[in-house]
């Protein structure tokens, strides 16, 4: 196993303090949004194994059965098929909507056809893969998923006592759900600018005045005038428990507002922005990915596992696997064996990892070696290497479901 350096992305959306926390550092002053772990180009965690720090993703392409195992390489290629992350915000994510497979291998065809640079700011498919992800909150997490039924969206419009609002709540009571969601959500996306934003802003203004508005008088702070803050009152507002989780699946819209989480997903770049933010919005493709279907959010729980004490997420995709183990002291250490790759992170707490089988032998890298991971530390295990775990923390295991 090799212990991960990894990098943190500093996107402006991010918490000053939450990530320093929990590294036990001191703050820089700036936002320090995610830390990635993974191998992902945009920023692979490094590893030495002797000769130096080298980029994960390289030493993965080096000998990718060997480090992946024959399954991941057979079903997803020669790469890690997960990134794992630490996400810290302070301030909303851009709403967005992530595509199917089929539609991220159809759309980045065509965008390839026409010639558009990946790095153009109008370019929507980055790849030709899907991203569905899962997020799991460390502190108590808030954010936006899925439409909520029109009937209830309505209401909340009507709420606000603007007229401007009024159209679109007739809509979504007068139409059959899909239709209403469809046409309400185009409205407000396609609407003159102007127009646009002087509603936004008397609706801000209404909902700075009661506190069951309070996170869209928030969002209206973040973006004054955008759509988005419009479009956020058609979705479904979750407060996440710390361990609680959200899947998110192709095609459901949906923004982070706030909190520290582990978040897991699909290694794609592929993301269709909704609102809320300054960013290229294409609506007519948007329209094409989104599911105007009304949905509860779905909070998952980890559903234990009595005899290995692990917790796992479930997800029906493939790409990734997220569990965890809350470990005390004195107790039997865990077997953790995998026939795919593995990225082990601390949490809380300090958690002990040993190289080999419970008897102490060790893997296929000579001698076994014990490292210990604090909060925010991690290490990658290739595939078949086995680790024992023990002591008084909270450990997330990431793999491949193969």
């Amino acid at each position: 196993m090799d212990r991960l350096e990894n990098t943190v992305r500093p996107y402006a959306w991010g918490s000053t303090t939450a990530l320093p926390e929990l590294l036990g550092e001191k703050p820089t002053g700036r936002p320090q949004a995610e830390l990635w772990m993974g191998a992902h180009p945009g920023a692979p965690s490094r590893i030495d194994r002797g000769t130096g720090p080298l980029p994960l993703s390289e030493v993965i392409a080096a000998d990718p059965e060997r480090e992946l195992g024959v399954p991941t390489v057979r079903t997803f290629g020669p790469r890690l098929p997960f990134l794992l992350k630490l996400l810290a915000a302070a301030s909303p994510l851009s709403l967005q909507v992530h595509p199917d497979s089929t539609q991220a291998a159809q759309g980045y065809a065509d965008e390839e056809a026409r010639g558009i640079p990946l790095d153009a700011p109008h370019r929507n498919y980055k790849d030709d893969s899907h991203k569905p992800e899962l997020v799991c909150a460390l502190t108590p997490f808030e954010g936006l998923c899925g439409f909520r039924h029109p009937q209830e969206a309505a209401a909340l419009l009507e709420g606000l006592g603007v007229n401007g609002l009024k159209p679109y709540a007739d809509i979504l009571r007068a139409r059959p759900e899909t239709e209403a969601l469809r046409e309400v959500l185009t409205a407000l996306l396609t609407a003159d600018k102007d127009a646009m934003a002087a509603t936004v802003a008397e609706a801000a203004e209404a909902a700075s005045q009661s506190p069951e508005y309070a996170v869209y008088a928030g969002l209206a702070q973040h973006y004054p005038g955008d759509p988005g803050v419009l479009a956020a009152m058609l979705l479904n507002h979750v407060v996440l428990r710390p361990g609680e989780a959200l899947y998110l699946a192709a095609g459901v819209p949906h923004a982070y507002l706030g909190g520290l989480g582990v978040e897991i997903m699909a290694s794609s770049d592929n993301v269709l922005r909704c609102g809320l933010t300054p960013k290229h919005v294409d609506v007519p493709e948007l329209l094409c990915i989104v599911r105007f279907e009304p949905t509860e959010p779905g909070v998952l729980r980890p559903e234990a596992d009595e005899a290995s004490g692990e917790e796992v997420y479930e997800t029906p995709v493939g790409e990734f696997r997220l569990s965890r183990f809350v470990l005390v002291p004195g107790a039997a250490p865990h077997s953790l064996a995998a026939p795919a790759a593995q990225i082990l992170l601390c949490t809380a707490g300090a958690v002990v990892l040993h190289e080999g089988d419970d008897r102490g032998e060790a893997g296929a890298k000579g001698d076994a070696q014990d490292i210990t991971l604090a909060p925010g530390q991690s290490v990658y295990v290739p595939a078949g290497q086995q680790v024992q775990i023990s002591g008084d923390g909270t450990l997330f295991r990431a793999t491949v479901a193969v």
